[in-house]
């Protein structure tokens, strides 16, 4: 098998790699998920994730000295 013929596989594999993702990214099956993270940040709650987490004064002096 010539070089060329294997550059020019993988080059064509990649591109329907990249065709399938671009396909799988505007389905409407993925939109609702899309629409599901585009809100996190915007989402109030008791989760620990959306709370921010600061140092302690212990901490923040070990990490000065």
């Amino acid at each position: 098998m010539d070089i060329n013929i294997l550059r020019s596989l993988v080059t064509a594999g990649g591109f329907i790699c990249f065709l399938a993702i671009v396909v799988w990214a505007y389905s409407k099956h993925a939109k609702k998920g899309f629409d599901e993270a585009a809100m996190l940040p915007f989402r109030e709650g008791d989760d620990e994730a959306a709370q921010p987490t600061s140092m302690t004064d212990s901490k923040k002096e070990e990490r000065e000295s």
